[in-house]
This record gives structure tokens, C-alpha cells and sequence, in this order.
């Protein structure tokens, strides 16, 4: 999967969202720790950062440095974590999350487009952290 094709799902993600009475506009080309930003179906003021995954894995990564940026938001900002796999989609509601203690975990670089390694710091998030989970029938 290209830097592209990414775009093109984090767009599209945006748009069903939308569909649902939401207010967002994608972000997700630009520097921001998020991809999206705007509006809840109840007027809330929200981030998310999208993460799409080829592989199914039982914990859900997200980088502390990037949970740490999107926290640094006023406290009146929903900040949300949306995490595709082959076996669902899931929504973390990180404002309502503990956390669990950090790992520090050998990964790519970057999610998709670079085969370099490096050492970062993640939460596992367990699926049933998800405040939704809409599985994927196939």
C-alpha cells in the first residue's frame, strides 16, 4: 500500500462518517498528529487519527508521541482513534481511555512506505477499549 492509497482511505473514511451526520474535513495530508477534524453528529468539537492495517493483530498500536500530540488539544475536543484491520473497524474514544503502561517496540519507520526500523513507544490497545466495533464480513 502506497502513501496514496492511504490518503484515498482516510478520505473515504471521512466521507461514510459524514454520511452518519458527522462534520469533518480530512487532514491527513498535511503535518497534523490527526487526519481528520471537526464535528460529532452531536456537535462536539473532534480529532481522529486513522490507522489502516493489512494484518489483523488482537492489540491496536497507537504511538505515544502521536496519543501525547492529539491529548495536547483543548480539553473540549473529542480526540478519537479509528483502526481498520481485515477483521474490523474500531473507534477508541481517547479522551475516556486509561491507557496501559508503555511498550517500547522495534517497528517500521514509518506505517507503510519505509523498511527502515526504529525503536518507538505505543500503547496496546485491547479491542475491547473500542467504544465501536463494526466487524468485517467476508
Amino acid at each position: 500500500m502506497q502513501i496514496q492509497d492511504v490518503h484515498r482511505l482516510e478520505q473515504s473514511i471521512v466521507t461514510f462518517f459524514n454520511f452518519d451526520g458527522w462534520d469533518l474535513k480530512w487532514c491527513g495530508g498535511g503535518f497534523d498528529h490527526y487526519d481528520a477534524i471537526g464535528r460529532t453528529p452531536k456537535g462536539q468539537k473532534c480529532i481522529i487519527e486513522m490507522k489502516f492495517r493489512n494484518k489483523y493483530y488482537e492489540t491496536k498500536l497507537l504511538e505515544k508521541y502521536k496519543y501525547d500530540q492529539m491529548m495536547a488539544m483543548p480539553d473540549d475536543v473529542v480526540k478519537l482513534y479509528f483502526v481498520n484491520d481485515p477483521k474490523a473497524n474500531y473507534l477508541f474514544w481517547l479522551n475516556g481511555l486509561t491507557t496501559p503502561e508503555v511498550k517500547e517496540i522495534e517497528c517500521p519507520s514509518t506505517t507503510l512506505w519505509d523498511q527502515q526500523k526504529k525503536n518507538k513507544q505505543l500503547y496496546l490497545l485491547t479491542e475491547s477499549q473500542a467504544i465501536i466495533v463494526n466487524k468485517n464480513e467476508g
